[in-house]
């Protein structure tokens, strides 16, 4: 099969720009990346299409081979050789496609520029009450530190890396295939530019090695599940000197045997015995701050009616504002009555303890039902 026109695998014409160029790849190679298209041979084979012929224009000497001679530019190059195309013959990786897909997005790494420290996640449990007043707290966690013997520059006696012999400090090298400039990343330093000559015996290298931090961490009062705390500069150590990652404490609220929390309010369900329900009182509930409320329930409370204490609810972050407690009425029907008991309840039905007037969410309920009952009999 005779491969496609490279400008037409990227649907541009024969005068494109660079940028142009660049764009329409981007979106080709997003729209038809394996990862996106699972079991998809299709796809797989329309990417590995796109990066060649990508790989191709995007530079410049590649380029102009190919508008003066098409395909059999790079099949001379190769030697007259059978299937494939330049991602085989100039050794076009996944990483270069990634580099000139993201680099302007994520920033390059130029010759001589160590790798930052990774990024830390820790993820601590908080009762409600300490998300209330909030606390101070240590964690230990297992990190990477600079080497204490070179003092994080990779050298034995902390020596300071030297300039890489093959690269000559530019991080790449350069190879001449035919007509063309290959260029690649170097494989003595891996692009950075440098070596060590003599590494670390306590790190082989690296500037850093394995470690427990104990670290100290201010929760703010009002935080809620799942806020999330950086540490600047307490993730890993980077290579060789380079800038330490960030530590990300992440937070869960632990479910409180009381206690529930909407955003800064709190909700307390609390069982009313039933007389206290139909005769009215006092009672007093807990509040999150440890204290104790006196809530005054009104004769004829019935289950569900929601008592508002103002003022009595979570702390509010970075606010001296409190929310509010909401009190919910659990009307408890009472059990294991005694015979007296049972008496004085069948004579208050009998003097009309169970009449509408007496009971008039039940009556209207009841009545409600015999309407829907003789609407079904007509």
């Amino acid at each position: 099969m005779s491969k496609r026109d490279y400008y037409d695998v990227l649907g541009l014409k024969k005068g494109a720009t660079p940028e142009e160029l660049k764009k329409a790849f981007r979106k080709l190679a997003m729209d038809h990346h394996p990862d996106r298209n699972p079991h998809d041979k299709s796809a797989e084979h329309k990417f590995k299409e796109l990066n060649e012929a990508y790989d191709v224009l995007k530079d410049d000497q590649k380029r102009a081979a190919y508008d003066r001679f098409g395909h059999a530019a790079f099949e001379q190059g190769r030697g007259g050789g059978g299937a494939g195309g330049p991602e085989f013959g100039f050794g076009a990786g996944f990483a270069d496609i990634f580099e000139d897909m993201f680099g302007d997005i994520m920033g390059r790494r130029g010759p001589n520029a160590a790798a930052r420290g990774g990024d830390l996640r820790y993820n601590m449990e908080v009762t409600l009450e300490e998300a209330f007043a909030g606390k101070s707290a240590q964690v230990k966690v297992p990190s990477s530190v600079p080497c204490g013997d070179c003092k994080g520059s990779g050298g034995r006696d902390g020596a300071a890396p030297i300039e890489c012999p093959t690269c000559k400090g530019a991080g790449k090298t350069r190879a001449t295939q035919g007509f063309f400039t290959i260029e690649r990343t170097c494989p003595t330093c891996q692009g950075a530019g440098r070596v060590i000559r003599d590494p670390c015996r306590g790190c082989g290298g690296s500037g850093r090695v394995r470690k427990e931090k104990t670290l100290s961490v201010s929760i703010p009062a009002g935080v809620e599940d799942g806020t999330r705390i950086r540490l600047s500069g307490e993730g890993e150590a980077g290579m060789r000197g380079a800038p330490n990652g960030d530590l990300y404490i992440f937070l869960a609220i632990k479910p409180h045997r009381l206690f529930q929390r909407d955003g800064a309010n709190i909700l307390c369900r609390v069982p009313l015995p039933m007389v206290t329900a139909a005769l009215g009182g006092n009672i007093e509930v807990p509040t999150v701050d440890g204290g104790k409320a006196k809530v005054t329930i009104p004769a004829g409370t019935q289950s569900g009616h929601q008592f508002r204490l103002r003022g009595k609810g979570m702390s509010v972050l970075r606010s001296p504002a409190r929310g509010d407690m909401f009190v919910e009425a659990l009307v408890e029907t009472p059990v294991k009555l005694t015979r007296r008991q049972e008496e004085l309840l069948r004579q208050f039905e009998a003097e009309g303890g169970a009449s509408k007037e007496a009971s008039p969410e039940s009556a209207g309920f009841f009545a409600k039902v015999k309407e829907l009952w003789e609407d079904l009999k007509d």
